[in-house]
């Protein structure tokens, strides 16, 4: 058995993880690369191994960085499998047209650029038909079933509580006479975070690969991140401007949503309109409500006396771009919450044009930004940055909630290395940058007397 580490590794984004055992060749994950444009564009369209080759592919949960390339190992000859929860086939059916259609108009505004300057057009990684075919090839299963995916290789789905429908990977391995049980966390949400269940520790590894995004950071206490967002709001209201919230469709979206209602419940925000400039979140949130299953008794007890954290007075759901366009001629204090959460594509990118230059407005970072993103750009303070190839000053407020975060932080992740991977041959850090992974790589060895492998992008472990 061997597994090489393709993506998020050393890194947060592009996850890919190829698992070879029992003559059997399975993929976790396949997700997009986001970052520095011209890396990320040869990332994703070069596969460093040939899609025909897989016989399965493994989804940890719907977010584009771990399923966002799906139909571009399809478009290159994938034909078998993937496996997922019900959750999280139902968001990648929304995640991944919208991606294609995301691709679709962002290249034809930079060809537009491109023509200009003389420079060849770009095509997209993929379109609508790719997609489609790419949805015939799911199969979803529930969590806590064992399922016989191969003759010598049985899956189970562990609740991660990372977004609706993640779940962490457990591989129950027969090769040669010996049986070895691999866990893969995927993305591991914090306990205690509303709407979804915590994380389930419920599993013992042979070999574990487990995220390290925070791995050498702890978040605030919820409480304060609630007090400090509603003095962000406040203050954004007095000045007249805009607060801007970039934010993932899928799960942050979601979760931003119900932090107002509990404010606007509290009587601690102002009267103002909420926007979400996004249809996938309308979708999303259409998605979030069908699948109680993934829910904690606190939002089971809205649901079950007709309240809704999703519905509250000043809330809208912005479809047309026409709509999209009016909130920038609007110039009364508002929120817009929009995609996508790394300020990398969609419509974010026109909002944040128009408002970046207004000294009276705010952009509240409520999420992990990647090296090289517009978004941690933002976050590092830079005063002059690029949104669709032109120059813009910042001189909008730069917040920043870590409270918020549907990331692990470096204690909870210490103990969940402590409870799965106290008895494990091999402990493999992934989806974190260096300084992170470093950091809970030392705790985990101080804390367990095992020393993780952080691996580098396309390093090939024998297990």
């Amino acid at each position: 058995m061997k597994i090489t580490f393709y993506g998020a590794a050393q890194s947060v984004t592009g996850s890919k993880h190829l698992l070879e055992c029992c003559g059997r060749k399975i993929l976790l994950d396949c997700g997009l690369h986001q970052g520095h444009r011209k890396e990320s564009e040869k990332l994703n369209r070069e596969f460093p191994f040939n899609p025909g080759e897989l016989d399965s592919i493994i989804l940890s949960h719907a977010h584009i960085d771990h399923s966002g390339n799906l139909p571009g190992a399809v478009k290159h000859g994938f034909k078998g499998m993937i496996t997922s929860t019900f959750a999280t086939r139902d968001l990648a059916a929304i995640l991944l047209p919208d991606s294609a259609h995301i691709q679709k108009y962002d290249t034809m505004y930079l060809n537009k650029k491109r023509e200009k300057n003389g420079l060849q057009p770009v095509e997209p990684l993929y379109d609508a038909e790719d997609v489609t075919e790419t949805l015939k090839h799911f199969m979803s299963i529930p969590y806590d079933r064992s399922f016989q995916l191969f003759p010598d290789v049985s899956l189970r789905f562990i609740e991660a509580g990372h977004i609706l429908g993640s779940a962490q990977v457990e591989l129950t391995i027969r090769e040669k006479g010996i049986q070895k049980v691999l866990v893969f966390s995927g993305d591991l949400g914090r306990p205690g975070r509303p709407i979804l269940k915590d994380p389930d520790i419920g599993s013992d590894a042979d070999i574990l690969i487990m995220e390290s995004t925070y791995g050498g950071r702890n978040h605030g206490k919820r409480e304060e991140a609630l007090q400090k967002f509603s003095k962000i709001i406040n203050g954004t209201f007095k000045s007249g401007g805009k607060l801007i919230i970039p934010s993932f469709s899928v799960g942050r979206t979601q979760e931003v949503l119900f932090y107002i209602h509990e404010l606007v419940a509290r009587n601690e925000m102002p009267s103002m309109k909420v926007y979400v400039d996004s249809p996938l979140s309308f979708d999303a949130t259409e998605v979030y409500k069908i699948h109680q299953e993934c829910f904690d008794s606190q939002m089971r007890d809205y649901l079950y006396s007709n309240r809704s954290p999703f519905q509250f007075e000043g809330l809208h759901f912005i479809q047309g771009v026409a709509e999209s366009k009016a909130l920038n001629m609007d110039g009364s204090p508002m929120i817009i919450i929009s995609a996508s959460g790394m300020c990398e594509n969609g419509r974010i990118l026109h909002h944040l044009k128009n408002n970046i230059g207004d000294e009276r407005s705010s952009v509240l970072v409520v999420g992990f930004m990647a090296q090289h993103t517009l978004g941690r750009k933002l976050v590092e303070g830079e005063k002059l940055v690029k949104i669709f190839g032109e120059e813009y000053p910042v001189k909008a407020s730069i917040e920043i909630i870590n409270g918020f975060s549907a990331h692990a932080d470096s204690d909870a992740l210490l103990a969940y290395a402590k409870e799965i991977g106290s008895t494990a041959e091999s402990i493999f850090l992934v989806h974190g940058e260096p300084d992170q992974a470093e950091i809970l790589s030392d705790r985990i060895a101080e804390g367990i007397g095992k020393i993780p492998i952080i691996p580098a992008p396309g390093e090939t472990f024998e297990l």
